[in-house]
């Protein structure tokens, strides 16, 4: 781009030398703006011309010769404002450029100090970065407390009042140990019918519970298998405190008291709103697009018996991402040399589902 600028600024100099007999410098320097419009104006361009910053520069320059009253009867492809706030950007290009070579600049922090500062919030979570500044001072340190918050700040430290307690993580796995959330879903019989199923599935394992199967959800039905979870819970000795479900018709004031009874709170959804239950509306998902999309179900008992197999395939067997890859009721092996073992394919639901063990 200089060497173009310069290339132009000399071309429109040995034309000023050509025109040098004119009387007034300010007429030759109109002359070559137009000259120069003209220029840009034969190039071959698909839109409107485009000035680029050689052109802007050179007419800037000869902008500055013409008078006032005479610049504003000129017919331009840009604006005189342009024009002049161009000659205004280059002008603060340069003092910029003067600025930062001439600026040395606060030395950054080193590198151990830097680490330093590091290890004492580390091992201090109760510590801001003053009495992190202080402590260093005691030591002969010389850093000032912005420094200290900058270091902090860039490493993603939180203040000290955030730090003392546990991560978001943290928080929602100790509150997922009392969590279980359920739902009602739905299968269709070859006769034409609707069964309707009840699972229960636990946030912090993903253990997965079919309830039970039925064609008419009623009232004293939905108590019941909440009398039998309860029970089952009870034997395992797993704190369940809060229950979450949508607002169905299917869940009755009967069903909520049986929990309530057991000293688990109901936890409603809001109205359509999916995603306050995506755990056991993704495990549902899943389920019919690996096991009720792909099966003919005849009747009740084939029902129960795939879902049956299902369940024992998900709790025993399915990797899941939320838990490293392990299953709800199987955590992962030792790492094994597949030189001394051979993998044998176990088929489940009729071959629908596939499942891999080691063999010696």
């Amino acid at each position: 781009m200089c060497l173009r600028f310069a290339f132009l600024l000399i071309t429109r100099v040995t034309s000023w030398l050509q025109l040098s007999r004119r009387e007034e410098a300010w007429q030759t320097a109109e002359i070559l703006i137009l000259r120069h419009q003209r220029a840009v104006l034969q190039r071959r361009q698909p839109r409107r011309p485009k000035l680029n910053w050689a052109d802007r520069a050179l007419l800037a320059a000869l902008f500055g010769v013409i008078p006032k009253e005479r610049s504003q009867e000129l017919r331009l492809l840009v604006t005189p404002d342009t024009i002049v706030r161009s000659h205004r950007n280059i002008v603060r290009r340069r003092w910029a450029a003067r600025s930062v070579r001439g600026k040395t600049g606060r030395p950054a922090t080193r590198r151990n100090i830097r680490a330093l500062v590091l290890r004492v919030a580390r091992e201090n979570p109760e510590w801001g970065y003053r009495r992190i500044h202080g402590e260093l001072a005691g030591l002969g340190v010389k850093i000032a407390p912005t420094a200290a918050w900058e270091i902090l700040k860039t490493n993603g430290i939180d203040p000290a009042p955030r730090r003392t307690g546990p991560t978001w993580s943290q928080f929602l796995r100790s509150q997922a140990e009392a969590i279980l959330a359920c739902d009602f879903f739905t299968a269709d019989l070859l006769n034409g019918t609707q069964a309707y199923m009840l699972a229960v599935v636990e946030h912090a394992t993903r253990r997965i519970r079919i309830l039970g199967v039925t064609l008419h959800p009623t009232r004293e039905w939905t108590a019941q298998q909440a009398r039998n979870l309860m029970m089952e819970l009870s034997e395992q000795e797993h704190r369940a405190k809060f229950m979450i479900r949508d607002r169905g018709s299917n869940f009755t004031t009967a069903f909520d008291a049986v929990l309530a009874n057991a000293g688990v709170r109901t936890v409603l959804c809001n109205v359509q709103t999916p995603r306050m239950n995506a755990i056991a509306e993704r495990w549902i998902g899943g389920c019919r697009r690996e096991l009720l999309d792909r099966t003919l179900v005849w009747n009740q008992s084939h029902l129960r018996r795939i879902l049956r197999e299902y369940e024992t395939h998900h709790n025993q067997h399915r990797p899941h991402r939320s838990l490293g890859g392990a299953a709800p009721l199987k955590p992962l092996p030792e790492p094994v040399d597949l030189e001394q073992y051979r993998t044998r394919r176990q088929v489940r639901v009729g071959g629908l589902i596939n499942e891999y063990r080691l063999v010696a």
